[in-house]
């Protein structure tokens, strides 16, 4: 492996991320150093690739985005409303 490569791998290794959600409540990580893309906004969580990653696998536990959730909780509460 050539010298360069090796700083390349240790930039990326240290490099710190910030977790982001977007307005479906889905999240992802974004480099600290980067701007935010457009539709994203910052979670409140920093650290490691691997800290946000997991961060993330703690607070993401429905995977289906928010208007799907939304929709279905609307579509029980009508079927619901029927069967009153």
């Amino acid at each position: 492996m050539k010298s360069a490569d090796v700083e390349n791998v240790n930039e990326a290794v240290e490099e710190l991320y910030r977790v982001v959600v977007n307005d479906e409540e889905q999240y992802s990580i974004w480099p600290v150093s980067r701007e935010l893309p457009a539709g994203w906004r910052d979670a409140g969580r920093q650290g490691t690739r691997q800290e946000c990653l997991a961060h993330i696998d703690e607070v993401w536990t429905d995977m289906r985005p928010l208007s799907l959730r939304q929709r279905m909780a609307e579509t029980v509460q009508r079927a619901a409303g029927a069967t009153a």
